[in-house]
């Protein structure tokens, strides 16, 4: 089916943060799979761990005990550093249906029944009908797949939506740094006051850190980062570090038995995956050298916004999670496209911003090197 822009290029295998074509040329992955390959390509822990999996168990039914599953779910309360319950599905648009379901259940638990879920305005929640809904951006609501389920409500921005909070509102989702709108992170302020009230409320706080979640800003979730305890949090992409996974954590076990289900959800290979991710991102952020990697990644996107004053109005974002937005939109598509050419890959946000997602493991020699790629590109002519 044709879902995909896709360019003329593609891969046959990968090492840390380097990508080579099928005419051995090497490419500095600044994407790592949109924020998936967390360990980058190619780990040799990672890929022995499948391999063992492999050769012992893929899948059972979610009808039996699944002790990986289990493991999992404590290693990710232990990073969380409190007690969450955790579905496991495949995709960060599941782990946000659920999220979705969950709210709903809990709105229909009052007298007076709560269904309003609200969001911001340059949100993005997933493709499935009611994440599509959810999500703010209006380009993702083409009447082609129209109707949509109704009480979904987005602002403009978190003052907004504490003035339109009603008896309705069963719950708000944010993004706490918008992937798809800019690599804009939310004001720390406005949402431990969100936060504040929606305890007050009674209404369920939940974020998505489908992207901006495990070690991708810095910490294991960026509510951390953001000093709030959300009721749900919902995790893709890193956390399963190319293995299809997804997770929805929630404070309280809402669901009964029969609510929700996934076939493949949790099952052996991808929670093994999950299991050794974790652990080999948690030595990184012990070390130190998670930390050093930021600076070091951030030091690089400065250094281009002061050398190209003409292209860059700034540097955003958190962590490795990072963007530079243009002075002229119509370069967006085109620095993209030359990079490429100059064999290092990075992504587009929004209508004007390079977006950065590099693996988390990415190494000094990988950075400059792609760094070096990236200064030929913005040199090149034809960009004003």
């Amino acid at each position: 089916m044709q879902n995909y822009a896709r360019v003329n290029l593609g891969f046959k295998k990968g090492k840390g943060a380097v990508l080579w074509d099928f005419d051995d040329k090497d490419y500095i992955d600044f994407g790592s799979g949109i924020g998936v390959c967390s360990l980058g390509y190619s780990h040799k822990k990672l890929a022995k761990t499948i391999s063992k999996q492999a050769h012992t168990l893929l899948h059972t039914s979610n009808i039996y005990q699944i002790k990986p599953q289990e493991k999992l779910s404590d290693k990710m309360c232990e990073l969380l550093r409190e007690p969450y319950y955790v579905f496991f599905a495949n995709s960060g648009a599941e782990a946000n249906e659920c999220a979705i379901k969950l709210a709903r259940k809990y709105g229909n638990s009052f007298k007076e029944k709560k269904y309003e879920i609200f969001s911001l305005a340059n949100s993005f929640h997933g493709r499935t009908i009611a994440t599509l809904k959810l999500t703010g951006q209006e380009k993702f609501h083409p009447n082609d797949f129209a109707p949509y389920p109704e009480a979904f409500k987005f602002f403009g921005n978190i003052d907004e939506i504490i003035a339109n909070l009603s008896d309705k509102t069963a719950a708000v989702m944010v993004e706490l740094v918008q992937g798809e709108g800019g690599i804009n992170p939310l004001d720390k302020a406005d949402i431990q006051k969100l936060a504040k009230v929606l305890k007050e409320k009674k209404i369920l706080f939940i974020t998505d850190e489908v992207q901006c979640g495990v070690y991708r800003t810095g910490e294991f979730v960026t509510s951390q980062i953001y000093g709030v305890s959300p009721d749900i949090i919902t995790f893709a992409k890193g956390l399963g570090g190319g293995v299809a996974m997804g997770a929805c954590a929630s404070k309280e076990d809402i669901f009964k038995f029969g609510d929700h289900g996934s076939t493949f959800g949790g099952n052996f290979l991808a929670t093994t995956a999950g299991i050794c991710v974790l652990d080999e991102l948690e030595k990184l952020k012990v070390d130190g050298k998670l930390d050093e990697t930021i600076s070091e990644f951030e030091a690089m996107l400065d250094s281009l916004v002061e050398r190209f004053p003409n292209l860059f109005v700034k540097r955003v974002g958190l962590g490795l999670m990072q963007g530079l937005v243009l002075k002229n939109p119509e370069n967006l598509g085109k620095i993209f496209t030359k990079a490429m050419e100059n064999r290092v890959l990075i992504l587009k946000s929004g209508k004007d911003t390079l977006r950065f997602l590099p693996p988390l493991n990415i190494t000094k020699k990988e950075i400059k090197k792609g760094y070096k790629r990236l200064l030929k590109t913005l040199k090149d002519k034809e960009l004003a």
